[in-house]
């Protein structure tokens, strides 16, 4: 508004012409792998936190935001160039086409509901539930499951891309297409190299070192 008003020549001058803004970067939170298993075994009483447990950890393993989960429906699964079932459908917050084939840990909770009273009723593939009683009923299943990370729905998506997907060697530009972004570097915000992962790569170096080493010994040797 302070630009438009200046180019109209309400104001004199711009009184923020030197004024340079500030980013602090916002670390994303995400569930470990541990973490995630636990939610994955946990028996819980009530349907409810059941429902609410299987969507997210549909999220997990599929990268889909709240919107496009509870959006989903069967015209969305189709057969991949690979033979096996994939999601095609569009984000609805960037418009943005995105294909993902499905895991088998997706697709088992997916055939769960598909057909059920309650999807019946929207036609889609899940129960449809708010986005805020989603994200109370998770605090609560984090409660139940000794998580002390404030998790949203949101997390699902971030911890696609980091312990499902780039800890167990998928490309970034892989994850980026997965998750519908435009940019790598918006990939990038939501994942993060695990400790885990730094580990397993350094010791892969070290055994290539060290055959390296024994190789230039042999040929020295001879």
């Amino acid at each position: 508004m302070v630009s438009l008003a200046y180019k109209m020549e309400w104001l004199d001058k711009d009184p923020f012409i030197k004024f340079k803004p500030s980013y602090k970067k916002v670390e994303r939170e995400f569930l470990t792998d541990v973490e995630l298993r636990v939610i994955i075994e946990k028996e819980f009483d009530t349907e409810r936190l059941t429902s609410v447990r299987d969507m997210f950890v549909f999220s997990c393993y599929t990268g889909l935001s709240y919107t496009d989960v509870m959006q989903l429906t069967e015209d969305n699964i189709v057969i991949g160039i690979d033979g096996n079932k994939w999601i095609m459908t569009k984000r609805q917050k960037t418009d943005t086409r995105v294909r993902i084939p499905i895991l088998i840990t997706a697709e088992e909770l997916m055939m769960k509901y598909i057909g059920c009273a309650k999807s019946l009723v929207t036609d889609t593939v899940f129960p449809v539930i708010s986005n805020q009683k989603m994200n109370v009923y998770l605090k609560e299943i984090a409660m139940i499951c000794g998580i002390s990370k404030n998790i949203t729905f949101h997390m699902a998506r971030h911890t696609f891309a980091t312990t499902v997907t780039l800890s167990n060697g998928v490309p970034i530009e892989t994850v980026s297409k997965l998750l519908g972004h435009s940019k790598i570097a918006t990939t990038q915000i939501y994942a993060r190299v695990l400790e885990n992962k730094v580990s397993n790569d350094m010791n892969k170096l070290r055994v290539v070192l060290k055959t390296n080493q024994e190789q230039n010994t042999l040929k020295r040797t001879n």
